[in-house]
């Protein structure tokens, strides 16, 4: 009787020490649960019953949803294969400007994508630099554009996600296997591809659902090769459908789908244990020497196009007038007052701080707490990777038009987040995956509390990871475009929305110029971001001497 006694005690304490964790668990579900599913579910009631047969019968249709596959496939191999190839020629090579390599390669995701659409036009378009320079026909516009446009504008973000995983993983059975003298191809296979398989997966199938959802590059240089996004964007904006807008757009999350059960079934969690030794690359005069000439070939394309899209700010009159201009900053500033920057940047940075909270506990729980909660926290958070930006706004609307928060800046904060939660997520969820899993176990045996073993142990480890978090919800919600379109009033409109209001007007010089800005703050917030890395890494090797 008393021995019963003296073990429900201790069950009963131990219960009550869990319970604010498990509970904190909880509210993170219904929180996200509150702002990703049931606006989507409120949205998909909507539809109207004669919706699917208009849809599916009409030619278009079927015509964009194979021209979306085959541009969205491609575009994904190449973007996919280019970024590995990069980040390898940072992580895993000894040549020089290494900061300098990766401050362009990022440069494409500091502006709209519909940018890069304009900066290719100016270079490949009918009257482009190249094109009129080499007297050739432009082959820009249609399968080959949006291919390029798209490879542009997403390989940044697998660059970013291949770049975090590298950083993790530890020399010390590569250091064996050259003591064994196994060849190169048998330590990609078997050690480099095992340690990068899931995180693989989860980049592959984040790149494909930013390219197939992108409605600004193939609405810029598609021509006649129309995608499922432009449908959607053609029948929510232009035709105020939205009943056909969202049966469009639920063929957008399918790639969400795919991928949780991708992670469902994919049980190898390619954990490593601590990182004993950093990765220390080899001097090798053929490895660097390729090195170089990817990293130089693809800075020497980015800087190229993103000239050329400067040059159209700065010009008279596009391509017939080439002298050099003030009057389209002056119209711009006109146009766009500086309280539309002031509102960008307020979101951005508010969207940023509750983002990479929101993305950390979110990622603590689902990939180092294993239950059945933190399964279904995963679930809602693969879902809100393939949610178009259109979609999602149109969700808000038909989900908060009468709420309080409607037409103020909390509910454009709450659409960033939500709309940028995926990818910071499957960085941070990948990052914490290589942490030792024992971590929480070991302190628990030396009576140390979970909290402190997450503020002094795990987020140091992952702070780099923390920060490209802060920096991704910043700069994507100073360009968005397609999240807030539905959802901003006069009073609360972001600078990047003037983009398409010039463009509906054909004022291209000052959308380039509203698109310049966007790039100059983005840039401010990147440099932020390295020098308190670099502050950061010189405080630890201080304290380390």
């Amino acid at each position: 009787m008393n021995k019963t006694n003296t073990l429900s005690i201790p069950q009963k304490k131990h219960w009550l020490k869990q319970s604010p964790s498990k509970y904190f668990e909880i509210f993170l579900c219904i929180v996200l649960f509150s702002f990703i599913v049931v606006p989507l579910i409120t949205m998909l009631t909507k539809i109207d019953k004669d919706t699917f047969s208009r849809v599916f019968s009409d030619d278009l249709f079927l015509e964009s949803l194979l021209n979306s596959f085959t541009t969205t496939i491609a575009a994904t191999i190449i973007s996919v294969v280019l970024a590995y190839a990069l980040a390898w020629a940072i992580s895993r090579t000894n040549i020089k400007f290494k900061t300098i390599f990766s401050v362009i390669f990022t440069l494409p995701m500091l502006i709209p994508s519909i940018s890069h659409g304009m900066g290719l036009t100016i270079l490949f378009g009918n009257n482009g630099i190249f094109t009129r320079f080499f007297n050739t026909s432009s082959h820009l516009y249609g399968f080959s554009g949006i291919v390029m446009g798209s490879v542009l504008y997403s390989f940044p973000v697998a660059f970013l996600m291949f770049v975090d995983i590298f950083k993790y993983e530890d020399y010390t059975p590569y250091e064996a296997a050259e003591i064994l003298g196994i060849p190169k191809h048998r330590q990609f296979s078997s050690i480099t591809f095992p340690y990068i398989r899931k995180p693989l997966i989860s980049i592959i199938f984040t790149v494909f659902t930013m390219i197939i959802t992108d409605y600004g590059i193939p609405l810029s240089v598609g021509g006649k090769t129309k995608t499922l996004s432009v449908l959607l964007y053609e029948n929510t904006v232009g035709q105020l459908d939205y009943s056909a807008g969202a049966l469009i757009g639920t063929f957008l999350l399918l790639p969400a789908v795919a991928a949780f059960l991708f992670d469902l079934f994919n049980k190898d969690k390619a954990k490593s244990s601590f990182i004993t030794k950093e990765y220390i690359p080899t001097k090798n005069k053929v490895k660097d020497t390729f090195g170089y000439i990817i990293s130089a070939f693809v800075s020497l394309f980015i800087l190229t196009v993103i000239v050329s899209f400067c040059l159209q700010a700065f010009s008279t009159s596009y391509p017939s007038n080439m002298s050099f201009t003030f009057s389209h900053i002056k119209r711009a500033l006109n146009k766009a007052s500086i309280g539309y920057l002031d509102n960008s940047i307020f979101i951005s940075l508010f969207t940023a701080f509750v983002g990479m909270i929101v993305t950390f506990l979110t990622a603590y729980y689902t990939a180092r707490v294993k239950s059945k909660t933190s399964k279904f926290l995963h679930i809602i958070s693969m879902i809100s990777l393939a949610i178009p930006g259109l979609v999602l706004g149109l969700s808000f609307v038909i989900t908060f038009k009468t709420s309080f928060i409607y037409g103020t800046l909390v509910i454009l904060i709450l659409a960033n987040t939500i709309h940028f939660f995926a990818s910071p997520y499957l960085m941070t969820y990948n990052a914490l995956n290589k942490l030792n899993e024992n971590l929480e176990s070991t302190g628990q045996v030396l009576g140390i509390p979970k909290y402190r073993i997450i503020f002094d142990v795990i987020v140091p480890q992952c702070k780099h990871t923390l920060l490209e978090v802060f920096s991704y919800f910043f700069i994507n919600s100073m360009m968005t475009i397609s999240a807030v379109s539905f959802l901003a009033t006069r009073s609360t409109k972001p600078l990047s929305l003037m983009i398409n209001q010039f463009e509906a007007f054909n004022m291209m010089e000052c959308a380039a110029v509203i698109a310049l800005m966007i790039l100059i703050v983005n840039s401010i917030m990147k440099l932020i971001i390295y020098l308190i890395k670099r502050k950061g890494e010189k405080y630890v090797n201080k304290k380390s001497i």
